[in-house]
């Protein structure tokens, strides 16, 4: 179980019409894929960052992993984080890191042919989730079909972005609370966009108005004061941690709010995700998985206290477009394949070619 190599290739995918949320504006997203081999066996992670993620496996981890073994992967991690020392850890390097750790975890699994939840502590067999997308860009028309097609589909909790024009929002509150009925919990996503003052006004207004369930980010994660302010205030769950990379990020948002949340291709990958776990547990606190739906199936049956899954309409769609093997909603949940070894995902190398950096 010796890792012969590891490749890289970037693809980036145009949206399928222009997004934004409260604090930035986008039209693609860029994955970074890696694969780790073990004779002809390949292992794949992969993160949502930008090019230089991959050049950072390349150039950084690559000569770490190498000839060591799989049973080695723990300190092999510890050394890809001491590598990254001076490159700074958290952001791209450790997206780097996450994804080469996935496919450390996929490899592993395809060489024993067992599904990879079986290679964790496994709390659950499935992971509740919920849509995400309602981005500020959409119209009316666009808000409403996406949230009420995942409320049609049996999932039970949608989310929308809000912020961006603040004025407008009642609106389209409206029209998604109209669009999934009362009986789908609403969840809301600021991405930072207000001030703690404005966000607890808000609040209190999404809860009364609209019995919102979720304010995620109603300020800046990296204000910590702002988010004990909003917490303490108001009766909604408030969630941060999306860019959360190494294990003292998580640390410093522990009192700040409901739920952590934690990104498998951003926080160190698997081996990164269970530290979070063990930190969340001993704490008391739920932990929600950011994105990256196909990976998170599998890495958050790992988390004791989980809460749920965000099953995000960019990583959807691209996922559903690079990888033959891809997991469907089922009850409102995902449910690692146990009858394919790994993750069970294969990419579809012509298909992504096409969008190749």
């Amino acid at each position: 179980m010796r890792v012969d190599g590891v490749d890289v290739s970037c693809f980036t995918i145009p949206t399928d019409q222009p997004e934004s949320d409260g604090t930035l504006e986008w039209s693609s997203t860029t994955i970074v894929v890696v694969e780790a081999r073990s004779g002809a066996v390949r292992g794949l992670g992969y993160t949502y960052a930008p090019e230089a993620a991959g050049k950072v496996v390349e150039g950084q981890l690559r000569d770490v992993v190498v000839g060591r073994t799989l049973d080695e992967h723990a300190a092999v991690w510890l050394e890809c984080g001491a590598q990254l020392r001076n490159a700074g850890r958290p952001g791209i390097a450790f997206c780097a890191l996450s994804a080469l750790d996935v496919a450390l975890w996929d490899l592993r699994a395809r060489l024993l042919d067992v599904p990879l939840v079986s290679l964790l502590p496994a709390a659950h067999d499935r992971v509740p989730i919920y849509g995400s997308g309602g981005f500020c860009s959409y119209t009316l028309e666009r808000l409403q079909e996406q949230l009420g097609s995942w409320a049609d589909e049996g999932i039970p909790r949608v989310k929308m972005k809000l912020g961006r024009e603040p004025d407008f929002d009642p609106q389209r509150i409206d029209a998604a609370r109209e669009a999934i009925g009362d009986g789908t919990e609403l969840y809301v996503d600021a991405n930072g966009a207000f001030s703690a003052k404005e966000a607890v006004r808000w609040a209190r207004r999404y809860v009364e108005e609209w019995d919102v369930r979720w304010f995620e980010e109603p300020v800046s994660s990296a204000d910590f004061e702002g988010l004990r302010l909003v917490r303490g205030l108001s009766t909604l769950d408030v969630a941060a941690g999306e860019y959360a990379y190494v294990l003292a990020d998580f640390r410093n948002l522990v009192g700040c709010v409901d739920c952590l949340q934690a990104d498998v291709t951003r926080c160190g990958g698997i081996t990164g995700l269970l530290r979070v776990n063990g930190l969340a547990a001993a704490h008391g606190l739920d932990v929600s998985g950011h994105c990256a739906p196909q990976l998170a199936a599998h890495a958050l049956c790992g988390v004791d206290r989980l809460r749920h899954l965000e099953y995000f309409h960019d990583h959807v769609r691209i996922e559903h477009m690079l990888f033959d093997g891809v997991l469907a909603p089922d009850g409102g949940a995902l449910v690692p394949d146990r009858s394919r070894p790994g993750l069970g995902l294969e990419l579809k190398r012509a298909d992504a070619q096409r969008y190749a950096a």
